[in-house]
């Protein structure tokens, strides 16, 4: 049993969540997706759905699959990285949408849609918990970058803003990011290591400059002139 202290309370900091988290959640609906598709028994995929909602509904202490993992397995492998919780949350979002068009296509008979519905949601579960790569994950993010361009320029930082009063000498780094989140901190630590400047805007304590830049995902850094011109986006 690890002695690692959580860096992240999971049900308060709910702007972050330790990242082994959603992969183990997607163990469950993937494996429980395919044995409903083998057996028939649909009523699974309405479970999944209806636990999948509940807990984007009410948050992370209704959510079985959650509550097993900071009860059972988080304390025996210790905390994960620590990542942002939007993306993992938006790819449940879509997973309780395709499991509900399952459910229903079952429900009023139309069992090779269901199936095919039901086996989409196994296949892209499954491939996220083995390999990582969650299709929602990044959906989110390519449209949140959608979303950002679409509703606002990212060609300036006003200095001011971030607490940067005298003019620089130089270009410096602007980094958005939440103080638990793992590749927050290691981005920093780079920055840092290579010497160059650079100014740390926490987005929790900030939440009006992550609305007014449209930082939508952390980490996010831009390299900025001495006034304010954003000349490369470095992360995010």
């Amino acid at each position: 049993m690890s002695s690692q202290v959580r860096s992240a309370d999971p049900y308060r900091d709910l702007d972050v969540i330790d990242s082994r988290a959603p992969r183990f959640n997607q163990v469950v609906v993937g494996v429980g997706a395919l044995i409903s598709i083998v057996t028939g028994w649909w009523l699974i995929l309405f479970a999944l759905a209806l636990q999948l909602a509940i807990g984007l509904r009410f948050g992370r202490r209704y959510c079985p699959p959650c509550r097993a993992y900071f009860a059972l397995i988080q304390p025996w492998l210790g905390e994960g990285p620590i990542e942002d919780s939007r993306p993992p949350r938006f790819a449940n979002q879509i997973g309780v949408t395709v499991l509900s068009g399952a459910t229903v296509a079952y429900a009023v008979g139309v069992a090779p849609l269901g199936m095919l519905l039901g086996g989409l949601v196994a296949a892209l579960a499954l491939l996220a918990a083995t390999t990582g790569f969650c299709v929602g994950c990044e959906l989110y993010r390519v449209g949140a970058r959608l979303r950002g361009v679409g509703t606002r320029e990212f060609d300036r930082i006003d200095l001011g803003d971030v607490g940067v009063h005298a003019r620089p000498a130089g270009e410096l780094v602007v980094s958005f990011g939440h103080p638990l989140c793992t590749d927050c901190q290691k981005l920093e630590a780079e920055f840092q290591a290579s010497g160059r400047p650079f100014v740390s805007v926490d987005v929790r304590a900030s939440r009006h400059l992550a609305r007014k830049y449209g930082i939508t995902v952390v980490p996010a850094a831009f390299s900025v002139t001495p006034d304010g011109r954003v000349t490369a986006r470095l992360a995010g």
